[in-house]
């Protein structure tokens, strides 16, 4: 016997999960799994289930009625209804489908009370309703509370023990009996699963959270990060003014007073701005972490970036202009990171790949290409997942720039990253 392909297995896996959890899931605009559901015939499977079980015992509960308790078509007919029917409510109601059930099963136990075909048959409960109340049970506890559950598991024995009580000597013994323990039985089995499924809801939701929350730390590190490179960069500007400010009255002769402490504000200011930047940078610094103690790094190192990649056993190369012109060292910072994330992906995501980086200037853009093919052995990468700092770092600096980032794989199994950043930024509105 062949077995079943693998999309059809999973149709009635879909089907299975939405039939069995679908009333688990609480009714109206905040009913998540049924709006969820792949498939418009998916979403409509209860109701159809439902359909056809009341369309099956509805006839045959009938016949019972009329030809084993001989009693009248008409009355048949009604109570029939009235105890099945509401099973269709039950795929989106069933506490309610549940007291209009029990009120028109104590009805049929008082009709047959009077019927002259219930002697020796049983009674309060016909077999019949025992089907449908045990059908009812399992929408009741697919979707309503413990204490719910208990009131609506007492309420049934409760209601089987007032008809014991009952002066009736053709009714028989146990009825009322086997369909408390069922019913307990059956609701005891779908509220564990519906508490299970819930678990597992919160579980999922939970995860979802943790994710975002990590992700938007991996964020802020990075921005915390970038800002503390930036902070060097600016430092070193800022710096040049205060001497260029200060050295100015010594270096220009002849220069008006008037002059002279417009120089002296200009590094006073200058130098204000530094010891801000500075408390800034206390902010952004996580604790234990040191100062860079070395100028941050450019385009006049990538060289040695491929170098080192090359000694790591990826084949690269470089092609990038001797003079690239005036490039800002915002500028400058911002691709250099980028090489070196996209270099290390590839040591860490795709060993022994050929890779190709280019940096060329047409004067007002910097545009940096890194390519990569497919791994050249089929053989495990170095690491199976890593931090998210990598394009998300990417991104921060192209954003910073002004610029555009486009990362992708190719058909060819291997990867690409391509940025483009403007020398000049421009002013927001």
């Amino acid at each position: 016997m062949s077995s079943p392909s693998p999309s059809t297995a999973r149709r009635v896996r879909d089907a299975l999960r939405v039939l069995g959890l679908a009333l688990a899931t609480p009714a109206g605009p905040g009913a998540p799994l049924l709006a969820q559901a792949s498939s418009r015939w998916l979403r409509l499977l209860p109701y159809a289930v439902a359909f056809a079980f009341v369309a099956s015992l509805l006839p045959v509960t009938v016949t019972v009625l009329v030809n084993d308790y001989e009693v009248n078509g008409a009355v048949a007919g009604a109570l029939a209804t009235a105890q099945t029917a509401p099973l269709l409510l039950a795929v989106a109601r069933p506490l309610q489908a549940w007291w209009i059930v029990m009120a028109a099963d104590v009805l049929g136990a008082l009709v047959l009370l009077g019927a002259d075909g219930v002697a020796g048959r049983p009674w309060p409960w016909t077999p019949m309703i025992v089907v449908g109340y045990l059908a009812l049970m399992v929408a009741v506890g697919l979707r309503e509370p413990r204490r719910t559950l208990l009131a609506v598991w007492l309420v049934t024995g409760a209601a089987g023990f007032v008809f014991e009580l009952f002066p009736a000597d053709t009714r028989s013994d146990g009825v009322h009996l086997l369909l408390f323990i069922l019913s307990g039985a059956v609701l005891l089995l779908t509220g564990t699963l519906r508490e299970r499924g819930d678990a597992q809801r919160r579980l999922v939701e939970q995860e979802t959270i943790s994710e975002a929350e990590r992700a938007r730390r991996t964020l802020l590190e990075e921005r915390a990060r970038i800002a503390r490179e930036l902070h060097d960069v600016v430092a070193h500007h800022m710096s040049v003014i205060t001497v260029q400010a200060d050295s100015a009255p010594y270096r220009i002769e002849g220069l008006p007073e008037a002059a002279r402490e417009e120089f002296s504000t200009i590094a006073a200011s200058a130098r204000e701005s530094l010891t801000e930047m500075r408390r800034l940078l206390a902010v952004l610094r996580s604790e234990g972490t040191e100062g860079e103690r070395a100028p941050q790094p450019g385009l006049a190192r990538v060289q040695q970036l491929v170098e080192a990649t090359v000694r790591a056993g990826v084949p690269a190369e470089l092609s990038m202009p001797a003079d690239l012109g005036a490039v800002p060292q915002a500028v400058d910072l911002s691709a250099y990171r980028i090489v070196q994330e996209a270099l290390a992906n590839v040591v860490r995501h795709a060993p022994g790949a050929a890779t190709r980086v280019s940096v060329s200037s047409d004067g007002g853009r910097l545009t940096v290409l890194v390519v990569n093919g497919p791994p050249a052995e089929a053989r495990s990468p170095l690491e199976s997942s890593g931090t998210g700092h990598g394009l998300v770092g990417m991104r921060e600096r192209v954003r910073l720039t002004g610029g555009t980032l486009d990362t992708g794989p190719l058909p060819d199994g291997g990867f690409r990253v391509a940025a483009r950043l403007p020398f000049a930024t421009e002013e927001p509105a």
